[in-house]
């Protein structure tokens, strides 16, 4: 039962979501700064799409036959009488705003990143909410086998960058619609033949999408699975030579990887390339990231014929996996005594702040020494003492609090010692 206060039933976070609070925050803006720093540099810009958009978006886009449609969107009819869904993952959005804004028609290549919240109604489990994030990418317009090769590098790059060793790469080909309709019979034959061992979803997902079939958690669906065909036997001539040239590419950045025939991902929209990264590092919930090729979606919404290749990372499994825990800043505790002192310190502090230093002003009367033990307790790398003669001198005492040493500066001098401070931090050693 929740706790109640002053007689009111307490209110606590909604089942399957979380609160993020310092200073695990912290290790998340150092995450996703590394990414967005890496991102850059292979030439994507940072796209911010609607949280929520028209529930026919995700419906088309994602497959109707998916279980993110048929179970987990968070749907809901507004004022206006629209159906609106929480975006259950970002994809639909940029297409969206490809095609709304016409970005096909301007010089940039079409190369995105985004990190947000997603929503789906998904048991919560260890390293899985019903409010998520991810950090994706998305590239429209380059169909050369280059990219796909060039996106896995990239993701490896991203897992080296925030410390993350542990990981294999699988890839597959799920083929395009010209050789994938053959294969999808064969492969309903197969399951139809096993019908009966399979799940409740899996006989479903036998008339409404077979190729979800090797999505299945339940290990006897996984066991049969494995004797259902591979599709990397029907592929057509011309995916069978980009799946070729993608795995050269690969070879040329160094890459080690593993073929994976049953590897489809949980959306309808893939074709070609797919590939994941996979950890033993999390139990049942194994893979990292993931993504693939969609050359056919942009068409889906009635855009321009533009190919798309991208990959999401599930932040919260990232983050589980990051070991590196970022040190606070460097900052000033500023402890003063009086009127004249504090309106001091304001002038000074806000000074300070604009070199760049971080500076901590609480506004609460208490003793010198209160000040100084708070001071401690919160970490500060100086004190600031400011009191009656001080503010008299125009001298202030700043502290070491590591060594204890202090000395007496003017607000110019103070200005100057941090100012060569920030420089120093700067400078490469």
């Amino acid at each position: 039962m929740k706790q109640a206060i002053g007689g009111k039933k307490k209110i606590a976070a909604i089942k399957g979501t979380k609160d993020i609070l310092p200073p695990e925050t912290r290790k998340w803006q150092w995450v996703e700064n590394q990414a967005r720093e890496l991102f850059e540099r292979y030439g994507y810009r940072e796209l911010r799409a609607p949280v929520f958009e028209a529930t026919e978006l995700f419906e088309r886009g994602t497959g109707t036959s998916s279980d993110i449609v048929l179970k987990e969107m968070y749907t809901f009819t507004d004022k206006g009488g629209r159906s609106l869904t929480l975006r259950p993952e970002y994809t639909p959005s940029v297409v969206r705003a490809i095609i709304e804004h016409r970005l096909y028609l301007q010089p940039r290549p079409l190369r995105f990143y985004y990190i947000g919240p997603m929503f789906r109604y998904d048991k919560p489990q260890k390293g899985r909410y019903r409010q998520f994030h991810q950090i994706d990418i998305e590239v429209f317009g380059e169909k050369d086998a280059g990219i796909d090769a060039e996106i896995i590098q990239m993701a490896q790059a991203l897992l080296t960058k925030v410390g993350v060793t542990d990981y294999r790469i699988l890839i597959n080909s799920v083929g395009c619609p010209r050789c994938r309709p053959p294969y999808v019979e064969k492969l309903r034959q197969a399951a139809e033949q096993v019908r009966e061992a399979l799940c409740p979803d899996c006989q479903r997902r036998i008339e409404l999408n077979p190729l979800r079939l090797f999505d299945c958690k339940v290990e006897t669906c996984r066991e049969l699975a494995q004797e259902f065909p591979r599709i990397t036997d029907y592929l057509c001539s011309e995916c069978t030579e980009h799946f070729q040239q993608v795995q050269a590419y690969l070879d040329v950045f160094g890459l080690e990887y593993q073929l994976e025939p049953r590897l489809v991902r949980g959306l309808d929209y893939y074709t070609k390339t797919t590939f994941e990264f996979v950890t033993s590092a999390l139990g049942a919930q194994d893979a990292i990231l993931g993504g693939g090729r969609y050359d056919e979606m942009m068409k889906l919404f009635g855009g321009p014929d533009l190919c798309g290749i991208g990959f999401a990372v599930g932040l919260e499994r990232l983050l589980s996996l990051v070991t590196y825990q970022p040190s606070e800043a460097p900052f000033i505790f500023v402890a003063y005594l009086g009127e004249p002192a504090k309106q001091a310190a304001m002038k000074l502090v806000a000074t300070l702040r604009e070199v760049g230093m971080e500076c901590w002003l609480e506004y609460k009367e208490r003793s010198l020494r209160n000040q100084l033990s708070r001071a401690n307790k919160l970490g500060a790398t100086w004190t600031l003492i400011i009191g009656e003669d001080e503010v008299k001198s125009g001298r202030f005492n700043l502290k070491n609090m590591a060594s204890g040493e202090q000395q007496e500066y003017t607000s110019a001098e103070l200005l100057a010692y941090f100012r060569d401070y920030l420089h120093s931090k700067k400078s490469p050693s």
